[in-house]
């Protein structure tokens, strides 16, 4: 056989970590925080508290999840589970979909940051970016995994930095400075425009905290993937309310919350109050370190759940293939695509289409954090208690509180003129992903139809293409059928494809093809045994990872005079379709026969 080219394993525990970091703190608490002051006053902190503490619900919801049911799939395989088949296929495709507009927006954004040294047009340099980061993805699983490291590591460390220096600022261990807390309330109150802008800006804010869920998408890549997710998403737990709230709070403390520097640059102006020497200079390329590392967290994020829908044959196989690199490079470049096309609308529509794009992906996250909560809600009652060894606080209690908030935030976001449009375009994204999800069940149901034809006995050499797990009892009385003197040879062909031996529901994506290795082994090995046990003549082989290629080969091998292609029910094998099988075979006019696992079986000429 060609042995699969796998997906190298290079991320280590500080990679996770990082990612998840990486993706949860992009330019929005750089930037966004100035919209988030302006538009709340002092009381913004309190906005980023409540923010913080529906994401920390969430996540330590899909926490428990992925202890007690690891999984690369992660939250979309629990949507499957406790939902159904749509609600798996929504989550994935709207999480894929968030994320690409993100990849997309952060370029534009970076261009921004750039031109500020440079001057260049903002589509070239969006575009240098994007390509940028991209060559990093195709590059290397651990070129990706040590960019992310050291990119995240210096906005974590500029945020430390602030932390540390606005804090002896505040406290009055600054030179010429005392303590003084009076912008809490100097100018307009604490609430200067009421106490519902508290509420009101949770929209704003939450938008600036998504990213921590990355952690149990990489850590189903590592070797230890409880150990993993529960150390990340602890660490991103607790650093992201110390990073948001914190940062805040002490920019408030700081500066009067009405100062127009501060909504356009709240750290460069929080600097500059400190009278620190190219504040600009320093807080632009920090900004510019968190959006490239967004960015690049993003496109991971990003092609591992197309991936992973591929590999549940909710997205065209061919995206599990992995190039010689070691990574899922056909998952990249596709979810680049969207990416690009952001930073062309940027380019000739700002106002138009990629105004569209960003609206349509506003409330999509809302909607998986919903799905996430929904899925912990069912799927905790329908889990051996021994299996919980992380578990949510004070369940339901918590839990039923973490979906009404969101359900508060988007009838919040209908409310809100400014965010009414998100909502809608929002909603038309998904029901865009739930006619796809439609439309794929029809495909499936479609392409795995073989027209019936009679069967043609005195079969002397016969080829068994195995896909998916077959009965033993199912494939012998279907072989016996063909030849009940038990005389034929038999050659088993097994491809190793992780779409076909679904190794993507139970092994993180650098894994997937050791663990497709050892499952196709293990059923050729399985099937092999049980027709010998009949005495029948067998011999059998792992094949290419590409199903018709494997099928091709063996047909050049063995020269049979009849092939039998046995699969499972689920899906029908989208790859079986007639056409499809009659190129392998090429110009050899033999009769095929196809048997799923539940004893019924199709046959065409």
């Amino acid at each position: 056989m060609n042995p699969p080219v796998e997906l190298h394993k290079g991320l280590k525990q500080r990679h996770v970590t990082m990612i998840a970091l990486g993706g949860a703190i992009g330019a929005g608490l750089f930037i966004g925080s100035g919209t988030l002051i302006k538009t709340t006053g002092p009381a913004a902190f309190v906005t980023s508290a409540l923010t913080g503490a529906i994401i920390v619900l969430v996540m330590r919801m899909l926490a428990e999840m992925a202890v007690a049911r690891p999984s690369t799939g992660s939250f979309a395989d629990y949507a499957r589970d406790a939902l159904g088949d749509w609600a798996g296929f929504s989550v994935g495709w709207l999480y894929w979909y968030f994320w690409v507009i993100v990849v997309g927006f952060e370029a534009v954004a970076g261009a921004q940051v750039l031109q500020y040294w440079i001057d260049s047009p903002l589509w070239l340099l969006s575009l240098i970016l994007m390509v940028a980061m991209t060559a990093t993805n195709l590059f290397s699983v651990s070129s990706f995994g040590e960019f992310e490291y050291w990119f995240a590591g210096i906005k974590v460390g500029a945020i430390v930095v602030f932390l540390t220096l606005a804090s002896l600022f505040v406290l009055g261990f600054w030179p010429g400075r005392s303590m003084d807390f009076s912008n809490l309330w100097a100018h307009g109150g604490f609430f200067p425009h009421g106490i519902p802008a508290i509420f009101s800006s949770i929209v704003i804010v939450i938008f600036s905290m998504v990213g921590a869920e990355v952690a149990t998408i990489a850590a189903a890549e590592s070797e230890n993937p409880e150990r993993a997710v529960t150390k990340a998403m602890n660490s991103v737990i607790v650093r992201l309310m110390t990073f948001f709230v914190g940062s805040v709070f002490l920019l408030v403390v700081m500066m009067p919350w009405n100062n127009e520097d501060v909504h356009a640059g709240p750290f460069v102006a929080a600097f500059k109050a400190m009278g620190l020497p190219y504040a600009d200079h320093v807080m632009n390329a920090v900004v510019l370190t968190a959006v490239l590392s967004c960015l690049n967290s993003g496109l991971y994020t990003a092609s591992r759940m197309l991936f992973v829908l591929a590999g549940r044959r909710e997205a065209p196989a061919r995206l599990v293939n992995v190039s010689k690199k070691g990574v899922p490079a056909n998952a990249i470049l596709a979810s680049t695509v969207v990416g690009f096309l952001c930073v062309i609308a940027a380019a000739i529509s700002p106002t138009g289409v990629f105004l569209f794009l960003l609206n349509s992906s506003g409330a999509v996250i809302l909607f998986v954090y919903g799905l996430i909560a929904v899925s912990q809600l069912v799927l905790r009652r329908r889990t051996d208690p021994a299996r919980l060894r992380l578990k949510m606080w004070l369940f339901p209690y918590l839990t039923i509180a973490a979906i009404v908030a969101m359900l508060a935030i988007l009838v919040g976001m209908y409310m809100g003129e400014a965010t009414r449009s998100q909502l809608l375009l929002s909603l038309l994204a998904w029901g865009v992903v739930l006619v796809g999800f439609a439309a794929n069940k029809w495909r499936q149901n479609r392409l795995g139809e073989f027209h019936d034809a009679p069967a043609v006995p005195g079969a002397s050499r016969v080829l068994v293409l195995a896909n998916e797990t077959v009965g033993a009892p199912e494939l012998l009385r279907e072989l016996h059928q063909m030849d009940r003197s038990d005389k034929a040879e038999y050659f088993v062909c097994v491809p190793a494809n992780p779409v076909d031996t679904h190794q993507t529901e139970h092994a993180g994506a650098v894994w997937v093809w050791q663990a497709t290795v050892k499952a196709a082994q293990e059923r050729l090995d399985s099937t092999l045994a049980a027709l010998r046990a009949k005495g029948l003549k067998a011999t059998g082989a792992l094949g290419d990872y590409r199903p018709l290629v494997a099928l091709q080969e063996a047909v050049v091998a063995f020269r049979p005079d009849r092939v039998v292609i046995a699969t499972h029910p689920d899906g029908r094998s989208v790859w079986l379709h007639e056409d499809e099988v009659n190129e392998a075979l090429g110009s050899r006019d033999l009769p095929v026969r196809h048997i799923v696992s539940s004893g019924t079986h199709n046959v065409h000429e």
